[in-house]
């Protein structure tokens, strides 16, 4: 028989349930990947759960617990369901605090903070239901770090727990709202821990804390937070435990984005039949109205509308190379004030300019596939996808050495690197980028040597499965041994772990 590490996924988001950002497609992805590393030695039965958001749809629904959690003196009832996507068991948790929150990520701070906290234990009280218990919790931005740590507070309760945590960093400025009074209210306590004081009572930093292990989303990211650039205040904490951080490249669903079958694309093309893609520069620059030229460098930018992307860097550059010949088109939406600066520039260049202030992913591969040049100034960028899906559209991507694209992308190789988020640094590397592009030759090197890189989720998936093996192994160990003498490397060796009542630093 072979071993089984059980792994409870918590995201907020996954495709094709639903959507939003990149964790969408990291939860929608790397489960499956996960089970597919099973083996005759060893089997990961891993099962992911979501809130079940009012715009998700459940073919088929089967029961799969209705229970209850404490609140204030009450409590509060869940509904649980499964599906299956592909063999893998999708659980959708439902209540009250859910059902108040009509979108994924709500602009009220206190929806969002009730709604994550209640989906966190909710989750955690699932696998008693299902006669299934979980070896390995594995938590996801701070929407479902708290899981990690209402797990350490069972652990503190129950001797017996086994069940070891991992909080997966995709985007930690994103720390979440104050819940201590929510959290009191559902009875969890808070602890005496190494944070900041104001982190005490913030999701993220919490669930950081009580992990077994932290990920970043690439090994550049887990370098740039023990820093206070990109620590967001927690870099002292991150530098001590820096034993259990670690970087993991996010992969990409390489069936998805295929240049030689994707159906969104006027022409299918590969490395080999490299010819075929102009087709596709033709039909984008036709579709939003361009003059159609197969000279003119074709700029492409899919992002967010938020200065973290740096999409000012990129329009306030090439305002200043407007002298330099160019289109652009970007599609995104977000920050109102962006998305007005990039209608100026618009207005401002008619004919060179295509702006769409919306989401449309049909859209997004055609950009992929029919720009020259794909822009990605970030100011700082944990994993980064579209620089991967560019290079294996063939696009060549001009990015700033931050995270994920640091890792990715390799200066006068597969792309275009700048380091300083500044504009002059930005439309240096674009003016290097235009002067190669005419020599065809040597710009089709680039193409091909971006499309060669294998972004797959093989790899990364392997190295969670490695880091799942090694933390079950240290928990079944641990607790061959008395329990006042854990192994553990969390905070039991490093701080008194017992709760203190109404503590919040």
């Amino acid at each position: 028989m072979p071993q089984t590490i059980n792994v409870l996924f918590l995201a907020a988001e996954a495709e094709p349930f639903v959507k939003v950002g990149g964790l969408g497609d990291v939860a929608g992805s790397l489960p499956h990947f996960l089970r597919k590393l099973s083996n005759a030695e060893i089997k990961f039965d891993v099962r992911l759960v979501l809130p079940q958001h009012s715009v998700i749809k459940v073919e088929a629904p089967k029961p799969a617990g209705i229970y209850s959690i404490p609140r204030g003196g009450a409590e509060i009832g869940v509904e649980a369901v499964e599906s299956t996507l592909g063999g893998l068991p999708v659980y959708f948790i439902n209540g009250d605090p859910i059902r108040a929150s009509g979108s994924v990520y709500s602009s009220n701070n206190k929806l969002d903070a009730e709604k994550y906290v209640f989906f966190s234990l909710a989750a955690l009280e699932l696998p008693r239901h299902l006669d299934w218990t979980p070896d390995i919790l594995h938590c996801n931005d701070w929407h479902t770090a708290l899981a990690a740590y209402g797990n350490l507070v069972k652990r503190w309760e129950d001797k017996k727990n086994r069940i070891a945590s991992i909080v997966t960093i995709h985007n930690l400025p994103f720390l979440g709202p104050d819940v201590k009074e929510i959290l009191e209210a559902y009875g969890v306590p808070l602890a005496n821990t190494d944070l900041p004081d104001w982190a005490r009572v913030m999701p993220m930093p919490l669930g950081l804390w009580a992990s077994d292990a932290i990920v970043a989303v690439s090994p550049t990211y887990a370098e740039e937070i023990l820093h206070e650039e990109f620590g967001c205040g927690l870099q002292e904490f991150f530098r001590n435990r820096t034993e259990t951080l670690r970087g993991i490249l996010n992969g990409l669903d390489t069936a998805s984005f295929d240049p030689h079958t994707d159906s969104a694309l006027a022409a299918n093309f590969t490395a080999e039949t490299l010819a075929l893609r102009s087709k596709n520069k033709t039909a984008l620059q036709e579709r939003v109205g361009l003059p159609v030229n197969a000279d003119i460098p074709l700029l492409g930018m899919v992002s967010r509308m938020d200065p973290q992307k740096g999409v000012d860097i990129a329009l306030k550059g090439l305002r200043l190379l407007k002298k330099h010949n160019w289109q652009l088109v970007l599609l995104g939406a977000g920050n109102p004030k962006l998305e007005t600066m990039a209608k100026k520039l618009q207005e401002a260049l008619p004919d060179r300019v295509r702006v769409e202030t919306r989401f449309d992913a049909k859209l997004a591969r055609q950009i992929y596939a029919g720009s020259d040049i794909f822009l990605m100034p970030s100011r700082y960028e944990p994993c980064g996808l579209s620089q991967m899906i560019a290079m294996r559209y063939g696009s060549v991507p001009l990015v700033r050495a931050v995270g994920g694209l640091h890792d990715t992308v390799t200066d006068s190789e597969t792309g275009f690197v700048f380091v300083d988020a500044k504009v002059k640094s930005f439309n240096d590397a674009l003016r290097r980028a235009l002067e190669i592009l005419p020599s065809h030759a040597r710009w089709e090197v680039m193409q091909t040597a971006g499309m060669a890189q294998d972004f797959g989720w093989q790899a990364s998936a392997q190295k969670y499965a490695e880091l799942y093996k090694k933390l079950a192994q240290e928990t079944h160990e641990t607790y061959q041994k008395p329990i006042e003498a854990p192994k553990r490397k969390i905070r039991e060796e490093r701080i008194d772990l017992e709760p203190t009542e109404g503590e919040n630093g």
